[in-house]
């Protein structure tokens, strides 16, 4: 009796709390039922079955187990070290040469030192190469086509660029990418400081080319080959997009060849990048080469100063001077190791020149005044000595005027006109001197006009030995430039 009343009463517990839930559901669809017609009235609803439908649908298989990088780098033998992977070139045969495809592209120029001879540059590198031992489908893999893993984990080219000078200190990619049909692919920057062999005749107006050569330390043509993008104007048009800064160079094209070569008895295959730009030269003309100018003409004002005198040779030694400054600082620009010697050197050298030779010669001349003045200051000196001589001789004639005045007192009139006669003729000798004298002050001596004919020529052939030498070395400058090969 207790037994069944204990049965009744969990049936009934049971009932009521069944009962609950019910209601419960009930209220709760009532409120999703009222959320969905309030809901109606927007541009949109919000329906957590349809959300839970669409991401059913990007979300990975989860029965599956293949879905993870995990999984294809397990079926790749990638998970642990490989040493079939990694230390010998992955061929299916020796004798199979790996070919590896190499791309550059050109991000900025830094810098062009002439004076070592040396290029900076920062560089974007693109390699792709063959490993017949890794493939596999993407449809095992849940579409899974490539996977990135760390470079040490499978063989790399040891490829080197040949002109580099040292050691780039920008930490290398340390990733590589693998594909599902078996090529690698690796990318990386390098900011790299190389040689290049300059030609500076047309300096500031110059067109260099750089080389950045990309070879195999150790392998030689016939296990390893590069392969590169033949199309010039598709590489310079690339390296035009990605440029971001060109220093005091102005790109121009980039292109491509491909060669052989022997070194250490071992023929490789090279790949050889030339980087042709053009300097922009404004800020060189306006600093150096108009400078110069100014002080040649200068010198060229200097020909109306006065010949005699030392003020004219004190301003062409300080023109001269400040030419010489210019030159010791374009000695800091060019290298020491050119073999031809620039167009900007022959440029100061024959302005230097022709200031030199006006110097000397208005040195010259002024030996040729003062030669003069010279003798023009013996013959004041004569002509001092006839005054001094005709002054006595006329107080020799006072006296006897006196002498022969007191005769003519005694009545001797024959006397005193004697007398006068020879004083007046003493009087118009010194007059005579004295009017030699300042006709010859007022006149150029001998040397004198001899100087001012020699200046006059010289200053028409120094003038136009300046116009036709700035004429020639200005028209060379302004030809178009050959482009280095």
């Amino acid at each position: 009796m207790v037994l069944a009343f204990i049965c009744f009463l969990l049936f009934a517990g049971g009932l009521t709390s069944s009962l609950e839930i019910q209601d419960d559901l009930g209220k709760q669809l009532n409120s999703n039922q009222s959320y969905t017609e309030l809901s109606d009235g927007n541009t949109t609803s919000y329906n957590m079955t349809d959300y839970n439908n669409q991401t059913s649908d990007k979300r990975p298989d989860e029965t599956g187990t293949k879905c993870r990088y995990w999984d294809v780098l397990d079926y790749l033998n990638l998970t642990k070290s490989n040493d079939m992977l990694t230390m010998s070139r992955p061929t299916r045969h020796y004798k199979i040469a790996s070919g590896v495809y190499i791309e550059m592209r050109m991000y900025a120029i830094l810098d062009v030192r002439e004076a070592d001879q040396s290029f900076m540059s920062y560089i974007w590198i693109y390699m792709e190469w063959e490993n017949d031992f890794l493939s596999w489908d993407e449809e095992d893999f849940c579409g899974i086509s490539e996977v990135v893993i760390p470079r040490e984990s499978l063989w790399m080219p040891d490829v080197i660029i040949e002109e580099m000078t040292e050691k780039d200190k920008n930490v290398q990619s340390p990733f590589l990418k693998v594909h599902n049909y078996g090529v690698i692919e690796y990318r990386d920057d390098k900011f790299v400081i190389s040689t290049c062999k300059m030609k500076i005749f047309n300096f500031p107006f110059d067109i260099q080319s750089c080389n950045i050569t990309f070879r195999s330390i150790l392998y030689s043509d016939k296990e390893l080959i590069f392969y590169m993008k033949n199309n010039d104007e598709l590489i310079t048009e690339e390296s035009n997009k990605n440029i971001r800064m060109q220093y005091e160079w102005k790109f121009l094209n980039m292109s491509v060849t491909r060669k052989k070569v022997q070194y250490f008895y071992t023929n490789q295959t090279v790949v050889v990048y030339t980087i042709t730009m053009k300097r922009k030269s404004a800020l060189y003309v306006v600093n150096f080469l108009l400078p110069v100018l100014f002080f040649l003409s200068l010198d060229f004002a200097s020909l109306l100063m006065p010949t005699g005198g030392g003020d004219k040779i004190s301003f062409k030694i300080t023109v001269l001077l400040a030419v010489t400054v210019m030159q010791l600082i374009l000695i800091e620009i060019l290298p020491f190791t050119s073999s031809k010697i620039p167009l900007i050197v022959i440029y100061c050298i024959g302005i230097f020149a022709l200031m030199l030779f006006s110097l000397l010669e208005t040195i010259f001349l002024n030996y040729l005044m003062t030669k003069d003045s010279s003798s023009l200051e013996g013959k004041r000196e004569s002509d001092k000595l006839q005054i001094i001589k005709a002054s006595s001789t006329a107080s020799t004639c006072d006296e006897l005027t006196d002498q022969t005045a007191s005769m003519c007192k005694g009545g001797s009139s024959s006397q005193l006109f004697l007398a006068m006669e020879k004083v007046s003729d003493e009087l118009r000798e010194i007059k005579k001197i004295v009017l030699d004298k300042e006709s010859e002050e007022k006149k150029d001596g001998y040397w004198t006009r001899v100087a001012k004919k020699i200046d006059k020529i010289f200053s028409i052939i120094y003038v136009l030995a300046a116009i036709l030498f700035l004429s020639v070395v200005f028209s060379v400058w302004l030809s178009k430039p050959s482009l280095p090969k």
